[in-house]
């Protein structure tokens, strides 16, 4: 899974996950992308600076926040505090425990956990549906 930063024509800043660049622009073509804010479908992808590992020290990353990004924030941080208090966690095992249900060789319920991007990629192909849920810093404490 790819995360872009995305930019309507009203410059409404967001970011988006898709499974590719292509997957990206299928979406766009279809309608399927708009904007939270203002429901615009002429939607670009905005420039974006890349994650790069140096080696070294882990530096923190900061976002300035307006009003609306803070409550967009707190938004998020309430469904995936719901998510995870409606699911099972799995830990390290999601991988496994997903192909199961997805297979019908486990009971279908919700879960949660940890997985590489390996095992994503590997999901993916095996159509097993899933979506990252944000790890916020309060979540870490």
């Amino acid at each position: 899974m790819i995360r872009f930063s995305l930019v309507c024509d009203s410059e409404h800043e967001f970011e988006a996950w898709f499974r590719s660049s292509d997957d990206f622009e299928a979406q766009k073509k279809r309608g399927f992308v708009d904007c939270p804010a203002c429901g615009s479908h002429k939607i670009e992808k905005a420039l974006m600076a890349p994650a790069v590992s140096t080696g070294g020290k882990k530096e923190k990353v900061a976002l300035a926040m307006g009003e609306d990004q803070r409550r967009m924030m707190a938004q998020m941080k309430a469904m995936a505090d719901k998510i995870r208090a409606n699911a099972d966690y799995v830990g390290d095992k999601f991988a496994e425990e997903a192909r199961k249900i997805h297979f019908g060789e486990a009971d279908k319920r919700g879960i949660y956990g940890e997985a590489t991007l390996d095992d994503a990629k590997a999901l993916v192909e095996d159509g097993v549906e899933f979506m990252p849920v944000p790890v916020f810093p309060d979540d870490q404490n």
